[in-house]
């Protein structure tokens, strides 16, 4: 219900594309594209469609925009330089932000604290993740956080310019490198290390940037917003591992054919695979199907931005088509159903769903978000649900 009419239809448009079109004819292909007698979840098989296209869409879509997001801010920043010298009127700063000037710099950060920190955390990661992770070795540590404050100044500019943020693309391109340069014994491993360590430190940055600008409208003090965070961060470091343990007891994650199929660590996962042995690791024929849907992305994401918005809005967004291609079709239909709830409601009383729709939607959300937590608590006592209905898929 909070997601647009456009992102619910563009799930709807590729669950139908994959799971009513594609996968039925290619899994009348089985023993022709790929051999019959190994299991789904391998990726020489169906499953291995499934997982490429959906990382052709994705990496499509989120190249297009990277580079639409470095084009935008360089230009951005041209442009400043060129006008750096010139005042004009309107330029003057008004009263209430010389104010919140003044509150925001009375107690800003002391640039030591920012470099040592750094430093620090810097030295503690080089030493402590190659013990966690052996394949990660400690010079792919210390050449991820050489490049982290630049590649964070841009993902901070471009998300401040477009609210937009790129941290993803980052952590797949750091992804792809370290993946091919740690080679078949511990590519997978590394690349997936080095891709969340880049991803972790390039996010954060465009994070920290659109707190501490409410900070500063809000007349809020940055050393308080830092305080904060650490201690958020703090909490986060005790509770997440606790809370994906609970997860991991007490449901079967990762599985494809339940309902915890977590399928950004397929994908994720893949995108390894794919960095360190190559084109050699998709099925037949897949590798021409992913060009045609990377193509794709890239020509949908042209035509959104150089048609007139009255045709680029019917456009579909290939990022939102390409979750259904791995995760399912349900999970669209169910999307779709809060669309059109949200379509009749406006239609009957648009003044009353522009209100109401956002709280039925968190409604939902929370209630399904708190059930989550006794859910857990009945799997570990093995305490099974009287009856149960569900939708499988059956290719």
């Amino acid at each position: 219900m909070i997601c647009s009419h456009l992102v619910n239809l563009s799930l709807l448009f590729g669950a139908i594309l994959s799971w009513g079109v594609m996968w039925p004819l290619i899994s009348d292909l089985e023993g022709d594209w790929y051999p019959a007698n190994i299991p789904e979840s391998s990726m020489s098989s169906l499953q291995g469609y499934k997982a490429f296209i959906c990382i052709a869409l994705i990496l499509g879509d989120g190249l297009y925009n990277f580079v639409k997001i470095i084009v935008f801010t360089i230009k951005n920043l041209i442009e400043k330089s060129n006008l750096k010298n010139t005042k004009k009127d309107e330029d003057i700063p008004v009263l209430d932000d010389l104010h919140r000037n003044e509150v925001f710099m009375k107690d800003s950060l002391p640039s030591w604290l920012a470099y040592s920190g750094y430093v620090a955390l810097s030295v503690a990661a080089v030493i402590i993740i190659p013990m966690m992770f052996r394949e990660m070795k400690w010079y792919y540590v210390i050449i991820a956080y050489l490049l982290a404050p630049a590649l964070g100044f841009c993902n901070a500019y471009g998300a401040g310019l477009t609210d937009i943020n790129m941290a993803y693309n980052y952590g797949k391109v750091a992804l792809f490198i370290l993946a091919a340069w740690a080679g078949k014994d511990s590519g997978v491993v590394a690349g997936l290390v080095g891709c969340g360590l880049v991803k972790s430190l390039v996010s954060i940055s465009a994070d920290l940037m659109h707190d501490f600008k409410t900070g500063h409208l809000t007349l809020t003090s940055p050393r308080s917003m830092l305080i904060a965070q650490a201690i958020g961060t703090a909490m986060g470091c005790i509770i997440g591992p606790l809370t994906f343990m609970l997860f991991y007891k007490a449901f079967d994650i990762g599985n494809p054919e339940g309902p915890w199929k977590a399928p950004y660590a397929l994908i994720y996962r893949n995108m390894a695979i794919l960095g360190v042995e190559g084109f050699s690791a998709l099925p037949q024929h897949c590798l021409q199907l992913c060009y045609g849907f990377f193509g794709f992305a890239v020509v949908a994401n042209l035509m959104r931005d150089l048609l007139s918005p009255k045709y680029g809005r019917w456009v579909p967004l290939p990022m939102a088509m390409g979750v259904p291609f791995l995760v399912g079709a349900s999970f669209a239909i169910d999307m779709c159903v809060g669309s059109l709830v949200v379509f009749v409601w406006n239609m009957m009383d648009r003044n009353k769903a522009a209100l109401m729709v956002p709280a039925v939607a968190s409604g939902l959300i929370c209630g399904d978000g708190l059930w989550i937590f006794p859910s857990a608590l009945l799997a570990l006592a093995k305490i099974s649900p009287p009856f149960c209905m569900a939708f499988r898929p059956t290719h």
